[in-house]
């Protein structure tokens, strides 16, 4: 049995359908109010704040993979996120099961040096230091071999389908409504992001690969990143008419904080959107040649044709 805690994400889904493709028929996947992704799924009702709902939700598990996603509040991510980890810590070593950790890059620090797995986690955002707090917890634990765990971290999203993300909710989803798509801060700085269906074939790889438990793996993106006027030009030449988009700058966005929660939730990611954002992943790259990942050219043309933008 895999169980996928957390499991009606696009990252969860994306992951639930590539395990029951390419490695077990028994998928379990838990959550609040889990949603089947295959007729044959088992469901199981947690809440993972609750440590022996947890232990019980992974009965009879060999590899449980962690890819919930918290409230968009820091202060609940500060709070939270340690008392999830610390309980699917310690449900995997009751039930002798793997951990897979689904992470992102909030905890790395702001600047324009390149991301690899040794990255310090530095970041002094709220948020940041949450996911830092949840990612010492498992890194002790490994350590200390309480459980054999993996650390899988991915960069902003853009996909088809459920997947959230600003690139998404601010180009893609505006596009389809009809409206003018918007940038933060400016459009002539690299950006890396990861195609949503990449992740979790990426994931489950990982997860099934015995020698990669241990480590801390980058998921796989397209190098030849793109700017985000470059980003636009690409939907221009797809589309085959002019995309006119606005940059929106420090002032509006700070402004905008003090009416909108989630602008006022995002403010301490926006200084990378005034640099170079270079997300380094040739770890998997190199270890795992045969994996195919999606262009960038690729991506968008399967998200204008999933959100049937014209």
């Amino acid at each position: 049995m895999q169980t996928i805690l957390g499991a009606n994400g696009i990252i969860g889904e994306g992951l639930a359908r590539e395990l029951r493709k390419n490695y077990t028929p028994h998928i379990k996947l838990v959550g609040r109010n889990p949603q089947k992704v295959d007729p044959n799924d088992e469901l199981f009702r947690a809440d993972l704040m609750d440590s022996e709902s947890v232990v019980k939700a992974l009965e009879n598990t060999e590899i449980a993979y962690l890819t919930v996603g918290l409230p968009y509040d820091s202060q609940i991510w500060l709070r939270d996120w340690v008392i999830v980890m610390q309980n699917v810590i310690n449900a995997c070593r009751k039930n002798h099961c793997k951990l897979v950790y689904f992470d992102n890059t909030y905890a790395y620090p702001q600047d324009s040096k390149i991301q690899t797995e040794n990255t310090p986690l530095t970041s002094n955002g709220e948020k940041g230091k949450g996911k830092k707090l949840a990612a010492e917890l498992l890194l002790k634990a490994i350590a200390n071999k309480e459980i054999e765990a993996v650390i899988c971290r991915a960069p902003e999203f853009y996909g088809p389908g459920i997947t959230r993300g600003l690139t998404n909710s601010l180009i893609f989803e505006n596009l389809k409504k009809g409206k003018e798509p918007k940038v933060f801060l400016k459009d002539n700085v690299l950006r890396t992001l990861i195609f949503t269906p990449d992740a979790s074939k990426a994931m489950a790889l990982i997860g099934n690969t015995a020698a990669a438990y241990g480590e801390t793996w980058h998921l796989p993106c397209d190098d030849n990143r793109l700017t985000y006027k470059q980003f636009i030009a690409e939907i221009e030449h797809q589309l085959g008419r002019q995309v006119k988009y606005k940059v929106l700058p420090w002032l509006v966005l700070k402004i905008g904080s003090f009416f909108d929660k989630n602008l006022k939730e995002t403010q301490e990611l926006l200084p990378r959107y005034a640099i170079d954002n270079i997300f380094e992943s040739s770890k998997f790259k190199t270890t795992f040649p045969d994996f195919k990942v999606t262009t960038y050219a690729e991506g968008i043309k399967i998200i204008i044709n999933d959100y049937k933008i014209k």
